[in-house]
């Protein structure tokens, strides 16, 4: 499928528009106004962004208090359980706005609600909610609207399994100086515990042209750290009419002049090539942080995970890596509890932290997922020796990474202040550019500029510090 398949049609570009209008129209000089509630991952904020850059540009106004709201979204995560529980008791808590406000209209969207049994679900047990509608479907949040305030039937879509690509729709960023930016979609990877390939459809690359115009307006809009999204980035471009890989694409856009750093995320590794790394080390505009999951240090989980590399592959990636970004932070996703997981698989995951030295890991204790090839698996591991290796595995990595920052002791470094600390309003939160939290104190006007500060203390976690003039 050709990058210009991918696309949305003129017409139904067009159909969008026309029902942002007729929305537009019906509530003018009413004040109604939306509340967007997301879950989950970078993408979806990313989604949610535009699901409320859509709700204005067809008029509403965005509020913080559900209550006070006559059009409620939820964008759900279904990565796990839990996340899926989470959104499901937020939709339950809106029955009693429905039921002040019988005109409110209430939508679930997102990766949750592109599951047909979870369509079902909020069917038949939320009778409340007017209507469903996937990733690969947000364009149609207008029509989908429209149909709705005009006293028709509730929907409950299932997504398309090659769904196009809508460039034009509306953000309204949640920052003024951080911004998401999603170069692709969807997944063609199949890991076997992973939904998203079945919530996200295939793998379609935005053209990079789109890319590099929406990148150069953040810059020139002031915005200091900009993340490239996509399920594998790494990908980006594959099978496209257009020549253009992720290392290219990377390197076009840091070329843009300006006082800024590129992050992304995720990055396979079975795709990591070294011209990406040697991308990344001719660029001061790319941050010198690498997000490379490795989910398990076992070859034989690996290869139930259906992961297409060995840790052999994986470490020579490492090697590169920190051959040619020797100050690079290195963070991984780990999944402790796989179906089939030995005590010698998981010891192989420990040698490889060991191995690695990953200034931080993401791990997670497997979670079954409806669909999946996992959840069929036999050899299920019994939740308390799950929750037992996650203990031992934080163990480890929490030593590890109070190495890795106890080297940043009594250096100067850069940050982006991101605010006030939610843990300690006393202090101002600011993130290195290879995502390390640091506290300081200070004035909140510093919120979205670079800071220079002395690293006086570190903990594994986070690093302590005191502003330089």
């Amino acid at each position: 499928m050709k990058y210009r398949d991918t696309l949305l049609s003129p017409e139904l570009s067009a159909e969008r528009s026309k029902y942002v209008s007729l929305v537009k129209e019906r509530i003018s000089g009413t004040g109604v106004l939306a509340f967007i509630q997301t879950f989950g991952c970078q993408q979806n904020e990313a989604d949610g962004e535009r699901v409320a850059g859509m709700a204005v540009e067809m008029g509403y106004g965005l509020t913080s208090d559900p209550a006070a709201a006559s059009l409620i979204v939820v964008n759900t995560c279904a990565v796990r359980e839990h996340a899926e529980k989470k959104a499901l008791s937020s939709v339950g808590q809106y029955k009693h706005c429905k039921k002040q406000n019988p005109d409110l209209i209430i939508a679930v969207c997102g990766c949750m609600a592109s599951q047909e049994h979870r369509a079902d679900e909020l069917k038949t047990k939320y009778p409340y909610v007017d209507f469903t509608f996937g990733t690969s479907d947000l364009y149609m949040l207008p029509e989908l609207l429209w149909k709705r305030l005009c006293g028709g039937k509730r929907m409950f879509l299932i997504p398309q399994d090659e769904p196009p690509v809508a460039e034009g729709i509306p953000v309204v960023r949640a920052s003024t100086y951080r911004a998401w930016v999603s170069i692709m979609y969807g997944c063609n990877n199949f890991c076997s515990y992973c939904i998203v390939p079945y919530t996200r459809g295939r793998e379609r690359s935005r053209c990079p042209d789109e890319v590099e115009k929406e990148v150069r307006g953040l810059i020139a809009d002031g915005y200091r750290d900009i993340t490239l999204l996509g399920q594998n980035v790494n990908s980006y471009g594959r099978d496209c009419s257009f020549d253009c890989n992720f290392a290219q694409l990377l390197a076009r856009l840091s070329s843009i002049e300006g006082d800024y750093k590129l992050h992304f995320m995720t990055s396979h590794p079975k795709d990591a090539t070294r011209e990406l790394i040697d991308v990344m080390a001719s660029s001061e505009h790319i941050a010198r942080q690498f997000h490379l999951p490795a989910q398990s240090g076992s070859d034989r989980i690996l290869k139930a995970m259906n992961r297409h590399y060995d840790l052999e592959k994986y470490l020579g990636i490492v090697d590169y890596i920190r051959e040619k970004l020797p100050d690079a932070v290195l963070t991984s996703d780990i999944i402790v509890g796989f179906p089939g997981e030995t005590e010698e698989d998981f010891e192989a995951t420990l040698d490889m932290l060991r191995r690695v030295r990953y200034d931080m890991v993401y791990s997670f204790i497997y979670s079954p997922r409806k669909g999946t090839p996992a959840g069929r698996m036999d050899g299920q591991i019994p939740e308390e020796i799950k929750g037992e290796r996650l203990r031992r595995l934080l163990d480890v990595q929490t030593e590890i990474s109070n190495e890795a920052n106890h080297r940043y002791a009594g250096r100067n470094i850069r940050v982006l202040c991101c605010g006030r600390s939610t843990n300690d309003p006393n202090m101002l939160e600011g993130r290195t550019e290879g995502n390390k939290i640091v506290l300081f104190e200070g004035p909140p006007e510093l919120e979205g500029s670079f800071v220079n500060v002395e690293v006086t203390d570190t903990r594994p976690f986070a690093l302590y510090g005191k502003k330089l003039k």
